[in-house]
């Protein structure tokens, strides 16, 4: 099995959403293979369907003033946050063809953040009753998925050089007795994001035993339009 592996550079939340949503439609309709989108966001925040408003601690000004958007989306799990030195992660997969087990796919997800961490010899962990990946008790690592038919969207966020100065605004994932870290962080230098991406598509690729293909985005994109076309 391949897995199409495509970088979309830094996003727009709305941006990615909306190619997410359109790879997601045309998987279920298997007009396309699986793909792993890649991006880095502008800063926003986003909430899931559980997600509790008041772990937003900013109000509109505030948000305003610091450019920071917000995004009510159809994942699970609570607030989270996204920006500048993050990598996040968007596997559209049709389960099917791997395990139809959501819980397989949450810990799929947090052995892959595991492994590449491995690699800085970053020592991370899960938490009992919790989704996500941790290191010294501190999160490293979100995961919020929605799966429909057994096709996936959304996925993970590994804080590489990420300013975890933004989640001061809110309580992340509504966890209130946990703090958040980074790779940089932890190694005490920047890392560089390609180097990061590149050992997370590896990762990706042993954990759920699929062969890494690179597209550009230019190709992607493509042929979005084209089978979107062919839908119409």
């Amino acid at each position: 099995m391949q897995i199409a592996c495509t970088d979309i550079g830094r996003t727009r939340y709305a941006d990615a959403w909306d190619l997410q949503r359109a790879l997601f439609d045309l998987r279920h309709y298997g007009l396309i293979d699986d793909v792993l989108l890649l991006t880095e966001h502008e800063k926003v925040y986003t909430l899931g369907k559980g997600a509790d408003a008041n772990h937003l601690l900013a109000n509109d000004e505030e948000l305003k003033r610091s450019g920071i958007e917000v995004f009510h989306i159809d994942r699970g799990g609570d607030v989270t946050y996204h920006g500048p030195g993050q990598i996040v992660g968007y596997p559209i997969l049709d389960l099917a063809q791997y395990k139809t087990d959501l819980h397989w796919y949450l810990r799929g997800l947090e052995e892959v953040i595991i492994r590449t961490l491995e690699e800085y010899d970053i020592e991370a962990e899960r938490e009992e009753g919790m989704t996500g990946v941790w290191v010294k008790g501190e999160k490293i690592a979100a995961i919020g998925v929605k799966v429909s038919r057994w096709v996936t969207m959304h996925g993970f966020a590994l804080n590489v050089n990420t300013d975890l100065k933004e989640f001061g605004r809110i309580i992340p994932c509504g966890i209130f007795h946990k703090g958040v870290t980074s790779m940089a962080m932890q190694t005490g230098k920047e890392i560089p994001l390609e180097e990061v991406r590149t050992r997370l598509i590896e990762s990706f690729g042993g954990v759920f035993g699929c062969k890494p293909i690179r597209v550009s985005k230019e190709d992607l994109l493509r042929v979005v339009k084209e089978r979107v076309t062919e839908q119409v």
